[in-house]
């Protein structure tokens, strides 16, 4: 199988490109704007591989999705490119309705008119997969209700309106257009590689610079937190055994407030890399990192709690999350208190010279 990755340098994205070279025969297409969030260092341990290449395009771009389509011949799409950060979508909400909405929307038709041209035993074997948020969803009440795959949408945020959107987008080309769909919901991915404005690498950095930990409102707002790894293991199971149309959550089982997730850190903080040892508290008396946080104001509409009912995918398609949250967190510490390379080359913005020589 040949897959075209949108998003490929991002967070999830690159994640499950590697997992398809590292993990599978398969083959990847990386499609990928190079945005401030495309980082190609993310993609740098398999990029020598044969299986791999790598497209600078912008998914808005009709003729440049054209062009790839015609050139590589893909057996499926997985599509991830998307503005995701939603304090950035309430300071600038119009890249969120290009790419999210209109770069969907080229997306699709590019794929109908590629799609619509195929042998009859390749098209009915092609895949449009649309990797998508709970954000959608709005937020729930109480402690005990959970995002079902028919749960009605209310988004709360220009970032959630546009996933929305994208996602009615999908769903309409596989009504009108017999266009083989696939969509999942996920809840909150963390794990290496991830862009530190993201609440995790944002704490874990700060904490390491000696900065404050800033923590929105009373931090009792409640997510259900999803390795990176085990969501890119859920997509390629989605795309090589999901049925057409359906629709899969995909959650971690790990909700915690975001007050916990920030104390977690800290903890493990002061056990992997102690205050004592740490040069940035050379002038300072503190000795715990949870010293450091701040509460700040909220973020307007900020959604209370989300949560995944993800027992479809495991009752269907035998998916269920490796890492639980204990484990998995810990893990995402080690990894960015071993590869400070990768996030000061994000921090001083020297990363984003990986696309100098892909323009």
């Amino acid at each position: 199988m040949k897959y075209l990755v949108t998003g490929a340098a991002g967070f999830i994205g690159s994640a499950v490109v590697r997992h398809i070279i590292e993990n599978t025969n398969d083959s990847v297409v990386s499609v990928d704007c190079l945005t401030y969030a495309g980082n190609l260092e993310s993609l740098a341990i398999i990029s020598d591989s044969k299986r791999y290449n790598f497209v600078q395009a912008d998914i808005c771009d009709v003729q440049a999705m054209a062009d790839v389509f015609e050139k590589y011949q893909p057996d499926a799409v997985m599509h991830l490119a998307a503005e995701s950060h939603v304090d950035r979508s309430i300071n600038g909400p119009a890249a969120f309705i290009q790419t999210n909405i209109i770069g969907t929307f080229t997306l699709l038709e590019a794929s109908r008119n590629y799609w619509s041209k195929l042998s009859a035993g390749k098209k009915s074997a092609f895949r449009f997969h649309h990797i998508s948020t709970d954000e959608v969803y709005g937020d729930l009440e109480g402690t005990e209700e959970l995002f079902i795959e028919e749960t009605s949408y209310q988004p709360s945020s220009p970032y959630s309106a546009s996933k929305a959107s994208s996602d009615h987008l999908v769903r309409a080309w596989q009504r009108t257009y017999g266009l083989p769909t696939l969509v999942t919901n996920c809840s909150n991915n963390y794990g290496p590689y991830h862009f530190p404005e993201k609440l995790i690498p944002h704490i874990i950095l700060n904490a390491l610079a000696g900065k404050p930990l800033p923590v929105y409102g009373d931090g009792c707002q409640i997510r259900d937190w999803l390795y990176v790894e085990d969501h890119a293991r859920a997509l390629y199971k989605v795309v090589t055994e999901g049925k057409v149309g359906e629709t899969y959550n995909i959650g971690g089982h790990n909700e915690k407030k975001n007050i916990e997730v920030v104390e977690t850190l800290c903890a493990i903080l002061d056990e992997l890399k102690p205050i004592a040892n740490n040069p940035a508290f050379s002038s300072s008396s503190m000795v715990h990192y949870k010293e450091l946080i701040t509460f700040v104001t909220d973020r307007p509409g900020h959604d209370l709690r989300y949560a995944i009912d993800a027992s479809k995918i495991e009752r269907e398609l035998g998916w269920k999350p490796e890492e639980s949250f204990d484990t998995g967190i810990r893990k995402t510490v080690a990894w960015y208190l071993t590869n400070e390379n990768w996030w000061k080359r994000v921090l001083d913005g020297s990363y984003q010279l990986e696309r100098i020589g892909n323009e």
